[in-house]
């Protein structure tokens, strides 16, 4: 099949796909939806990919493959193209076909990219939809992701080190963004891009080039946040600067629109938010299984209680940047301990929230003008409930609820124009009109009474025709071939005055037209255009008032999304029988009777066996947890770091006491697995994380090590495990450490080492038959019950009683294996080396040898006989 392209030669293109060509050489990345009519349609290469990723049907035209789906519906199509990793042009009919000379004029509207989706039915409501985008310089990083469906924009920049691919691969995992752009020497920072190449595969990625990257013309920062790049915090921050310059250009080419959509620009700084690697998100499960990858049996799952789709994200944020500064996660614990004490405001308060529609997403449809009159209403509801929200958060009486119940707008007079202009029930679609609320506008109202039939208006002149002429049997009438007219029988024709134009002679009668009738006539054929046109611009009218609201809108949804996270923190603590956290300026973790937030809710038919932990930096830092698996070991370590990371995001904690001192990072090397993605063992991937935490972890740090050692030999393993423990517990790091091992040679290191303490896992044993207690004493343990775990596992008896016996041969292994050692070197010492003798004798030999007096012949049989001896 032969494909028609621009210039051809030899192919003679219609006008229509002369455009459709010229439009499609500048998307060439793209897929173009080309409208024509209903429909939009996609030709030539684009419709072969699109049919059959879309399951379209594939036609042709004078050759050319073509597709299409309905304009009304193409929403569901351009998702699953994205999802797909594909880039969509919309190309719109710019002039009205019915008044258009020959072809109508066609243009690109919008560019959508996995970044840059707005539409609701694209989105999830609970997760942020990050475009990201990274500029490597000479002497730092910068790295920008915004959400332009929410209006979010973080930046951050890092000084080049060796830690820059690092710090790139934390920065990515905190936020996870869909699309990515990049400068081209960022391609050199291997290990980062590699990363996120392997753990990403889905996210989008472009290269820009270094105009992008321009910070010589910065006019769309001051267009965005109405302030220069010093003003909105990014001094001496040309990396970063360059990156959001190069952002918010790609954001104007796709939406086609330099509106305002940004509203502040949060710049971040180390150490503001507790960092957590990848690994960490991962094996403490915080938003997401990782055997499945689901919410439920994460720890968002468990706090979750939220009412708002703004406050879902913001919970999300939370969970994933836990606060470092300790007044303002204390400023939280206020709050939600006001609110729990006063549970009937609690109860108001989530009564209104639940009536509050998604403020951030609904603004950003409206700012670009993708809106309808349902997401207008939708949002006018919500600031019809602003004002009793207020009044009911007003009672919640701390720092940081005032500041919250300040910095929400009520937001009244949009309520109002919303009320008065938009439909009680707008219709989905907005083309046939019926979404501008009767009573609103006058001209309006006068056109609808017109559509009606005029029936009003029409009898209203009858009326007075018959009065102005005395001619009673008068008729006003109308036909659809010659229209609107005034029908007078033949017995009064001689009464019919000289303004009246006859139209149609009848075999009873004549029809006549009048100047007003004809004029009243045109009103109402062209009425339904003149409703539509005008249902139109009273919305925009409606919508740009709303638009420029964006700063008082934007920062009333920040704030309720912040209350609602709050509200689901009170909740949760009262359900689950939390405590309130003490936070202490020194570095201690002391929690009692503490629980792992998530298992207690998955297995909540079993008693939750609660445990206490105390750990500081001096003579307690390090815990080597030893027992039986299946015993509880990793639950209890990862309860320990949830429960400090549920204090730092400010919520109540799973314990009957807890006093926790900040940490700057948790750290996790727990259970096994492989990257074969990167190639990857799973003791490469152990040793590859152990490394991690050896290199980046503070005294301030919290770290938590599961089986250390176990993918290698024994010996080699023991070795590992050992200087690992040594390392963190000494003045090299002396971090706060939860160790669990198999290895009992780490029992000696209580002695050996101070700020070491042994504890191990309480087992009830009967017999044969063991129960694991899932409480955390102190004491280390040398018995594994590994064969038992088997048997509880359901091993074959024959299996397991075989174990035994080959277990307690291997015990006396030792002893035998060091006889025979010691046997070896006696028998050594005492052996004659029969080698060493060979060279002896040899030596003698040649030196007693008189060369002179041997013949050649001679001299080649000696050495031949002094060879043999050796």
């Amino acid at each position: 099949m032969k494909l028609l392209k621009a210039g051809n030669s030899g192919e003679k293109l219609t006008p229509m796909m002369q455009q459709y060509v010229e439009i499609k050489a500048n998307y060439k990345d793209y897929i173009l939806f080309y409208r024509l009519g209903d429909f939009y349609e996609m030709f030539n290469e684009d419709a072969m990919v699109a049919s059959k990723e879309l399951e379209l049907t594939l036609t042709s035209r004078a050759g050319t493959p073509m597709c299409g789906v309905p304009h009304h519906s193409a929403e569901g199509y351009i998702k699953k193209l994205i999802d797909k990793g594909f880039k969509v042009a919309i190309c719109e009919q710019t002039t009205d076909p019915a008044l258009s000379k020959g072809l109508v004029e066609r243009d690109i509207v919008r560019l959508v990219s996995a970044g840059t989706v707005i539409e609701a039915s694209m989105l999830e409501d609970g997760s942020n939809n990050y475009i990201s985008c990274i500029y490597v310089g000479e002497n730092g990083t910068g790295m920008v992701f915004a959400d332009i469906s929410t209006g979010e924009v973080h930046a951050v920049e890092k000084a080049n080190s060796k830690k820059t691919d690092e710090d790139i691969i934390a920065q990515f995992s905190q936020y996870t963004p869909v699309e990515l752009l990049f400068n081209a020497e960022f391609l050199n920072r291997k290990q980062a891009y590699t990363f996120i190449r392997n753990r990403y595969g889905k996210c989008s990625a472009e290269q820009l080039s270094d105009e992008d990257f321009s910070i010589d013309d910065v006019s769309e920062i001051t267009a965005q946040f109405g302030g220069t790049a010093d003003e909105i915090g990014l001094a001496g921050k040309d990396n970063a600067l360059r990156a959001l310059c190069a952002l918010l250009r790609y954001l104007y080419k796709a939406q086609r629109s330099g509106a305002k959509r940004f509203v502040k620009l949060n710049v971040h700084s180390s150490g503001e938010f507790m960092q957590l690697g990848l690994a960490t998100r991962r094996n403490l499960e915080l938003t997401s299984t990782m055997r499945s990858g689901e919410k439920k049996g994460s720890l968002l799952w468990v706090l979750d209680k939220t009412d708002t789709s703004m406050g879902r994200r913001k919970l999300r944020q939370c969970i994933e940047q836990p606060l470092t500064d300790t007044a303002a996660i204390i400023r939280r614990h206020d709050a939600v301990e006001a609110l729990i004490n006063n549970s009937a405001a609690l109860y108001d308060i989530k009564t209104d929230l639940a009536k509050v529609y998604d403020l951030e997403r609904l603004m950003t449809r409206i700012i670009y003008k993708a809106a309808n009159a349902k997401d207008v209403k939708a949002l006018g509801a919500t600031c019809r409930i602003l004002p009793q929200l207020k009044s009911d958060l007003s009672q919640i009486s701390t720092q940081l609820t005032r500041s919250l119940d300040k910095k929400i707008s009520p937001l009244d007079d949009i309520a109002d124009l919303v009320e008065r202009a938009i439909a009680d029930e707008p219709p989905a679609l907005m083309k046939d009109g019926g979404y501008i609320k009767n009573g609103f506008n006058e001209e309006l109202d006068r056109l609808r009474n017109i559509t009606g039939g005029g029936k009003d208006l029409l009898a209203q002149i009858e009326q007075q025709e018959k009065e102005a002429t005395g001619i009673k049997n008068l008729r006003v009438g109308y036909n659809r071939v010659f229209g609107y007219y005034i029908e007078v029988s033949k017995g009064n024709v001689s009464m019919v005055p000289d303004r009246y134009v006859r139209k149609q002679t009848l075999t009873n009668g004549e029809r006549y037209i009048t100047d007003e009738l004809k004029k009243i006539e045109n009103e109402i054929l062209g009425a339904n255009d003149k409703i539509l046109a005008l249902e139109a611009a009273i919305f925009a009218e409606v919508r740009e008032f709303i638009a420029r609201r964006l700063d008082l809108i934007q920062q009333t949804a920040e704030s309720v999304a912040a209350l609602d996270v709050l509200c689901s923190y009170a909740v949760v603590s009262i359900e689950n029988n939390y405590c309130r956290p003490m936070m202490a300026n020194d570095s201690v973790i002391e929690i009692k009777d503490g629980r792992h937030p998530v298992v207690e809710k998955m297995v909540n038919e079993i008693l939750f066996t609660p445990n206490d932990v105390y750990l500081d930096v001096k003579s307690n830092r390090l815990m080597i947890i030893t027992g039986p698996n299946m015993s509880g070991k990793s639950t209890f370590m990862r309860q320990v770091a949830v429960i400090v990371l549920m204090a730092q995001i400010g919520c109540f904690v799973p314990a009957s006491y807890a006093r926790l001192g900040v940490v700057d990072r948790i750290f996790t090397r727990v259970g096994a697995s492989d990257d074969l993605s990167a190639g990857q063992s799973t003791f490469m991937v152990e040793m590859t994380e152990v490394a991690t935490i050896l290199n980046e972890a503070t005294k301030n740090s919290l770290v938590i090590l599961d089986e250390i050692g176990r993918g290698t030999s024994t010996y080699d393993g023991v070795s590992i495990a050992k200087a690992v423990a040594e390392y963190i517990s000494s003045k090299a790091i002396g971090c706060k450490t939860l160790f669990a091992t198999h290895y009992h040679e780490l029992i000696s290191l209580e002695n050996e080492l101070d700020g070491v303490r042994n504890y191990s896992v309480k087992v009830k044993r009967s017999g044969e038959d063991i129960k694991f207690l899932h409480k955390i004493v102190e004491g280390g343990t040398d018995d594994s019950y590994g064969i038992e775990v088997a048997r509880l596992a359901g091993l074959p008896k024959k299996v397991t009683d075989r174990a035994k016996q080959l277990l307690a041969e291997l015990e006396k292994a030792p002893k035998i294996q060091r006889e025979l050692e010691l046997r070896a070197e006696e028998e050594s010492e005492s052996q004659i080396d029969f080698e060493a003798t060979g060279r002896q004798n040899v030596i003698a030999e040649i030196k007693n040898l008189d060369l002179d007096d041997m013949t050649p012949r001679e001299a080649y049989a000696k050495l031949e006989e002094l060879k043999a001896m050796l």
